[in-house]
């Protein structure tokens, strides 16, 4: 069983975060959900990466450094697009956490991570956020500093295909994406 910090899209707190955290809780992991906005989700992307201006990407680093204040140096941190790079900045202060599970983007700096890590990457083929070129290298970074590196692409899925309230959903992506997550998780 594991402890996992789940951080949402730039959309904010939406449904599907909270049904993910109920799959992986149902699984007996424990999971938290922070709303890193304080505020009612956005319907669209522009909206949120609007939300996220007007919060601004200090505010909801302190927010989400504040919801794992209190949880095990070890936690499994995790994230939705736009998460993931809160999962990765917290990687940073947080070097003993057992993961970085990361959906639909790609995040972290070699100096972060700690030779072992295990990192697992679920993500669109090809991605609108995330051009060929950038994965691969972000790839050869990972291995490079020595992370437990595991990537799953999904051809033909759209960008958040976990999300049954976007157009990117992808039901058969999205169902192989959560059995390998638990497969993963289940090695902690």
């Amino acid at each position: 069983m594991s402890q996992i910090a789940l951080f949402h899209s730039v959309y904010g707190l939406r449904p599907a975060v909270s049904a993910a955290a109920d799959r992986l809780r149902a699984a007996g992991h424990r999971v938290v959900t922070p709303d890193l906005y304080g505020e009612p989700a956005a319907d669209t992307v522009d909206e949120g990466f609007a939300l996220l201006d007007r919060i601004g990407k200090r505010a909801v680093l302190d927010r989400a450094r504040a919801a794992v204040a209190d949880l095990p140096p070890d936690t499994v941190l995790a994230g939705f697009s736009f998460g993931v790079w809160v999962a990765a900045e917290l990687l940073a202060e947080r070097p003993d956490a057992a993961a970085l599970l990361l959906l639909h983007g790609i995040a972290g700096t070699p100096g972060s991570v700690r030779p072992g890590l295990p990192v697992h990457l679920h993500l669109a083929d090809p991605d609108p956020y995330e051009p060929q070129d950038e994965v691969e290298a972000w790839q050869r970074a990972m291995a490079a500093a020595g992370a437990a590196l595991t990537v799953h692409r999904y051809p033909g899925s759209g960008h958040l295909f976990t999300d049954p309230d976007v157009p990117d959903h992808d039901p058969a992506a999205a169902e192989l994406t959560w059995q390998r997550v638990l497969a993963f998780l289940d090695g902690r």
